[in-house]
């Protein structure tokens, strides 16, 4: 992400490379390249709608600048698999419709000859942007780059010119960093003393450690002698990002922002389990380093962004609308084989506004509001009771391309299961027991991308267990039975709410699009994501229903489900 607090305007550029090709871009190639697949819609029923996604072959990874959203992102030219990156460059005015333009920046110095990997932005005095990447020197030593706009008055900054300079900052004898695991430079943000600080993600044996870099003037940067944070057993940290959110409020704050009114987000991408891991806690300035708050959990077992397929995400403030977005990016469930054939792999998550929850223990995410202009043709249930073993079909919407909201309430609690001490795994426990098993209270919720006659569905659903004298919600996304293709990845995913299921309505929202399936649930408590590829609920072929297999009865309080316009994506 971008963004100083001498700025008004700011903005996130990440996942920006990962590239070994030199290349010219064609803006009417990549026209070209899209009007081909609108011919050939039909053969690409897993194509998103409005996930933002380039006209054709392998993909990864965004900012505000004169108020125009910029997304650089990985981007093979040559196939549907990883290799031959460059940075692809496409802009918006409101984070939903996409303009491609030239790629932006391809391996040219030496710093970065064998590849130009992950980065993000700054905005420094003046409105003028700046980029920290990291290269791949011609001894395949990761070292950390600089790359400013040729022109600032170009909104659109469709060139980009690498610091003489290059490298940055270096791996040496002296400062012992492991030269191949030290990537993903942060957004800086200004220090009390008016410097610059940047982390870059790296490792010594199994600790992940965010080492932190110093600098007056952005060009010249000294490593400080001590990490922003590490945590043992966590391996290497990719592309880290540190930002401060409102104690209280939905409001976003820039990232050089610090004081009594804010906490510290310290989120990292673990390498080993490619899932996104955080931390809130305090940024104490007097000792520069970052301190988890007590019961913050790191590593593995601690919070995720998204319990499913989910990576390499980053932040930015939208200093317009005044809010923390939060991109990610959400990789392929189909075999190598199969990304070849349909001729393209990745896709960005929706961009979602993020705040600190009311608890102070965690973070609220929700799709940005711009989502709803695509909303279209509203279908509304009310009071309806699902008995055991009920389902009920959700008609008048387009099922593999919508927007689902739905709120349940459950009366009776009397037949909830006890939650045994070995089920502290959510994910284990909603592999163990899926939608088709069932239960006392739950599993409730929606099968969405569901055949006809539901031989194939990818349910999202609930389940509320008893422990002592609490209740647990167990918030599951089962894809067992979302293909009949075997050589899918159809992993289930799980996590446990923050919620009291006797005071307050259990909620879920559902993005559906065509492969793809983002679940909020109570609110943006926990989210999960799903790449599903059905081979049977495909298009209109596809259908919604809510569905109740649990002994007790629950109650759908209100159901509203939109049909979703395509986004224009050029």
């Amino acid at each position: 992400m971008a963004s100083s607090s001498l700025c008004f305007i700011s903005f996130l550029c990440f996942l920006l490379c990962h590239g070994a090709l030199k290349l010219q871009a064609s803006h009417h190639v990549y026209r070209a390249q899209a009007s081909r697949l609108l011919l050939h819609r039909y053969e690409q029923p897993y194509r998103t709608s409005y996930h933002f996604q380039p006209p054709k072959n392998w993909i990864n990874g965004p900012m505000i600048y004169k108020g125009i959203y910029h997304l650089f992102y990985q981007y093979n030219p040559k196939g549907a698999v990883w290799g031959n990156i460059v940075w692809a460059h496409s802009t918006s005015t409101d984070l939903i419709n996409w303009k491609p333009h030239d790629y932006a920046i391809y391996p040219s110095q030496p710093s970065d000859i064998n590849g130009c990997w992950s980065g993000s932005a700054t905005i420094l005095p003046g409105d003028k942007p700046a980029i920290l990447y990291t290269g791949i020197n011609p001894k395949n030593q990761q070292v950390q780059n600089l790359a400013v706009p040729k022109n600032l008055s170009d909104p659109y900054l469709r060139e980009w010119v690498k610091s003489p300079k290059n490298p940055l900052m270096a791996p040496t004898p002296q400062n012992q960093i492991n030269s191949s695991s030290f990537r993903d430079p942060t957004t800086a943000w200004l220090g009390p003393d008016s410097e610059w600080r940047v982390i870059i993600g790296s490792k010594i044996d199994a600790r992940g450690l965010a080492i932190m870099f110093q600098s007056k003037d952005f060009v010249k940067w000294d490593q400080v002698d001590h990490p922003l944070h590490y945590a043992d057993g966590t391996g290497m940290w990719e592309c880290p990002d540190f930002f401060p959110v409102a104690k209280n409020g939905r409001a976003g704050v820039d990232t050089s922002v610090s004081g009594r009114h804010v906490k510290h987000v310290l989120k990292v991408s673990l390498d080993d389990t490619k899932h996104d891991h955080y931390t809130v806690g305090t940024y104490d300035l007097k000792k520069d380093i970052y301190v988890p708050d007590k019961g913050s959990i790191e590593g593995y077992t601690g919070l995720r962004y998204d319990y499913g397929k989910y990576y390499a995400s980053k932040t930015f403030f939208d200093s317009q609308k005044k809010r923390r977005v939060l991109w990610g990016w959400v990789n392929e469930s189909s075999s190598v084989d199969d990304d070849i054939k349909k001729g393209w792999s990745g896709v960005q998550a929706i961009p979602r506004a993020v705040w600190l929850d009311a608890s102070g223990k965690q973070l609220i995410q929700w799709p940005i509001v711009e989502i709803q202009k695509l909303r279209k043709d509203k279908v509304k249930l009310t009071n309806k009771v699902l008995k055991k073993g009920s389902i009920i079909a959700v008609k008048g919407v387009t099922a593999a391309q919508a927007d689902v909201d739905v709120s349940f309430k459950v009366k009776s609690f009397n037949k909830a299961q006890p939650l045994k001490a070995e089920w502290k795994d959510p994910q284990l426990v909603c592999s163990q027991m899926g939608a088709a098993a069932k239960g006392g209270v739950g599993p409730f919720g929606l099968l969405v991308l569901a055949s006809n006659n539901l031989e194939e569905y990818t349910s999202v659903f609930f389940r509320i267990f008893k422990r002592q004298d609490k209740y647990v919600v167990l918030m599951c996304s089962d894809q067992s039975r979302s293909s009949l293709n075997a050589n899918n990845d159809k992993t289930t995913y799980g996590a446990f709410l923050d919620v009291d299921p006797v005071r307050e309505n259990i909620s879920l929202r559902s993005l559906i699009d065509h492969s793809i399936v983002e679940s909020f649930g109570s609110k943006g408590k926990a989210c999960i994501t799903a790449r599903v590829y059905p081979r049977l609920a495909i298009g209109d072929k596809a259908g919604l229903y809510a569905f109740n297999n649990g002994t007790e009865s629950v109650t759908i309080t209100k159901l509203s489900a939109w049909s979703m316009k395509k986004a224009q994506i050029s």
